[in-house]
């Protein structure tokens, strides 16, 4: 596939009615116009664009960014399902900024799921004003014509006419409302799994991510940030860093220092160079443990409840065991493979910005407000991005180069380090959870008290913020088991740290929390977990609103993770007594072996995960063995997917087993990857991935297989050693 279209080739093609069929559609929106649709540029103003040429090429605008997860792939598969187009003669291109484009944000696990209908809409569309289009050319009933791979074939007859031959005949019809969409039976495209329309260029080394960005006469700079969060430059001396051969010079911008050089390497070197005394403000005394004491003095008396179903006080009262744990969870980086960077070219009447962004408005509006340029004048190009998990959503790369290029009046190319992206992220929240359960006299939990404290993502960005809750509480209030009496309390915690979304944002701390402890009660109550949990899916809490989470769903990935897995093992006698009675008629389990699982739904899809885990007789912990089933709605690209949610699951491995980003004296002592290690290839499991088929419209896959994943290994290292982790990253070892 051709994905080097350039834009002037397009404009030229686009700017003459005759020349295609060019059919544009608004992604977020599911209300098409005439006008939207009409075919002729200077009519309307479209989102995203579908364009057919008289060679018979369809291209296709893709607004959201590539950022690992194949959107380059499943939304032409979207667009070209319905079109019946030729899939060998599809041209994808990636769109800058542009109001027209609506929402570019990528994020959320929207990509797939809020393009479905818009896009299969817009396919449809073009499809019927081709049939339209050869009917009219044949004089024959449009009921009698069919199209296959780009051609329009007149059944009776056997005659055919190229998409390519019809567009302008096509461009001349109006545009019909409320089309056919094909059955899903019938899909040739959609649910097979095609190959990655990015992965030759990926191979070959011609694929530009932002790190490869180079303009004419641009410069490479490196920011000098105060190693305390809020500090600023008290001092500095630059003349050792500007005697650095090629280093051009060293401005302050703002509360940090950029050192500009003709190449990477001498801004490098100025600015080990540079000297530099800091101011390190207010926040020099904040620590892991200051911040653990804030968590147990937060969580140890009642907080503002955001759900409160019966009366769990009382139902504590009565109930005839009571169990209480707590759980916490540290701050965690981002850390993607391409450190993050933007190059900006910021001139008297324009810029122009190229980064590897998951918001490109984001970044149009940063270069608005430090340019004073009209919109007009701005100009964003999303580049591929090497990983981004949330990170690639802010933009302090991004002010970076518009600043320091503003200054210097040149095209500047801002590269952080590891070192700079570790101990200057946007972390996901640290927290810290107090869970009580009560079970009555035959084992089944009747009280549930989830009171937790987070140093929450609003409370970064807004501080004076009246919901601090805000994006906190997903996973703990949608609770979606059947017990009777539910409490969950929450309260922020303070903290200079910056904090931001990380892939499955608190979902990555609720699920393990919530997933973990109902394994406590199960063990309590002598159950086996997987039946626990089947038994308290058996009907919908009235708390849940319709449609919100569909328990049958829940029970349904639940059921097809635990038989794929061989649920429930057989263990040796000494461990049925300490995993809660988890022994059975599955397959045997090797000694120092055990099986965990957990389940989660999130970014509405669901998903389950059994864990394998063996621990040897010197305590080091092997996960060998993960097994997820997911039910995500209509599976576009199964290949895809299952990309998605094992990429999801070794993420969540990296941190449940790794990841762990600690403060002291206001800075975070970790700085690269010897010291805030990630998932290695050795370490990784086999993994299978399940689908439960349906014909859903598809909802999210990028961040669903992160949550389970840490409840189900450390479940099942109770299983293997009867130890029970209620704090990450893990420790079963203190060598």
């Amino acid at each position: 596939m051709n994905t080097n279209l350039k834009r002037r080739d397009f404009l030229k093609v686009a700017s003459t009615a005759s020349a295609g069929l060019v059919i544009g559609f608004n992604l977020p929106s599911k209300k098409f116009s005439d006008d939207l649709l009409r075919g002729t540029p200077e009519t309307f103003t479209p989102n995203a664009w579908v364009q057919i040429a008289p060679d018979g090429i369809v291209t296709l605008w893709v607004h959201r960014s590539e950022l690992g997860q194949g959107v380059r792939t499943s939304l032409p598969m979207i667009l070209a399902e319905e079109l019946e187009a030729d899939w060998s003669r599809i041209q994808i291109m990636q769109a800058p900024y542009d109001k027209r484009f609506g929402e570019q944000g990528t994020g959320g696990s929207t990509s797939v799921r809020t393009s479905w209908e818009p896009l299969r809409k817009a396919g449809a569309t073009a499809r019927e004003m081709l049939l339209a289009a050869a009917a009219q050319t044949w004089g024959v009933e449009k009921s009698t014509c069919r199209a296959e791979k780009a051609v329009v074939i007149h059944t009776p007859t056997d005659r055919r006419l190229t998409y390519g031959a019809l567009v302008e005949a096509a461009a001349k019809l109006p545009v019909p409302k409320d089309v056919p969409l094909k059955d899903p039976k019938d899909f040739h495209i959609v649910g097979t799994s095609v190959p990655r329309t990015d992965t030759p260029a990926k191979v070959d080394g011609s694929a530009v991510f932002g790190i490869d960005v180079r303009v004419p006469g641009m410069l490479y700079a490196t920011v000098v940030r105060c190693p305390v969060f809020g500090g600023k430059v008290a001092t500095f001396d630059a003349t050792k860093a500007k005697a650095v051969p090629a280093v051009r010079d060293v401005i302050q911008i703002g509360d940090r220092l950029a050192v500009v050089a003709e190449n990477t390497w001498a801004a490098l070197k100025g600015r080990e160079a540079l000297e530099v005394k800091w101011d390190q403000g207010p926040n020099v005394s904040e620590s892991a443990a200051s911040l653990r004491k804030q968590f147990e003095e937060l969580t140890s008396k009642p907080a503002k409840a955001f759900r409160n179903d019966g009366d769990v006080e009382a139902a504590l009262a009565r109930a005839t065991k009571r169990v209480d744990s707590v759980y916490e969870l540290p701050y965690v980086a981002h850390a993607p493979m391409e450190p993050p960077n933007c190059t900006a070219n910021v001139q008297k009447d324009r810029c122009e910005v190229w980064a590897p962004t998951q918001s490109p408005e984001w970044v149009h509006n940063a270069a608005k407000r430090i340019t004073g340029l009209p919109d007009e004048a701005i100009r964003v190009n999303v580049m591929l991005s090497g990983g981004a998990f949330g990170r690639r959503w802010f933009t302090a790369e991004v002010e970076d180069a518009l600043e320091i290029s503003k200054a210097v009046g040149a095209p500047v190319q801002a590269v952080w380090t590891r070192e700079d992206d570790i101990q200057h992220g946007f972390y996901r929240p640290a927290s810290y959870h107090r869970m009580t359960g009560g079970l009555d006299a035959q084992g089944w939990p009747v009280a549930w008290l989830h009171r937790y404290s987070s140093t929450s993502i609003m409370g970064s960005f807004q501080p004076d913020s009246p919901n601090p809750e805000e994006m906190e509480l997903e996973g703990a209030v949608d609770f979606p088991y059947a017990v009777p009496n539910v409490r969950v309390e929450y309260v922020p915690a303070a903290s200079a740290a910056p904090r931001g979304w990380l892939r499955s944002v608190a979902h990555t701390y609720t699920a393990f929390v919530v997933q973990s402890f109902l394994d406590e009660l199960a063990a309590a109550a002598g159950r086996d977990p997987y039946e626990f949990r089947l038994h308290l899916l058996r009907e919908q809490p009235k708390i849940l609103k319709a449609g919100e989470i569909d328990t049958q769903r829940l029970r349904g990935v639940l059921e097809l993770a635990a038989s794929k897995a061989g649920w429930p093992a057989r263990t040796p006698p000494a461990r049925q007594r300490r995993s809660g009675g988890q022994a059975g008629g599955g397959k045997p389990l090797p000694r120092g072996h055990g099986l965990g699982i957990a389940h989660h739904y999130s970014f509405q899809s669901y998903a389950a995960q059994v864990a394998e885990v063996s621990v040897d007789k010197d305590g080091a912990l092997h996960v060998e063995r993960v097994v997820c089933a997911v039910d995500c709605g209509t599976v576009v690209n199964p290949d895809g997917v299952k990309a998605q949610l094992e990429g999801g699951i070794i993420y969540g491995l990296s941190a449940a087993l790794k990841g762990e980003i600690t403060l002291r004296d206001g800075r975070v002592e970790q700085s690269n990857f010897d010291n805030y290690e990630i998932l290695r290839l050795d370490e990784a499991p086999l993994i299978e991935v399940y689908f439960v088929p349906s014909t859903a419209p598809p909802s999210g896959v990028g961040e669903p297989g992160f949550p389970p994943i840490a409840p189900a290994v450390c479940n099942a290292i109770f299983a293997a050693t009867g130890k029970r982790i209620r704090k990450l990253p893990i420790r079963l070892r203190t060598d």
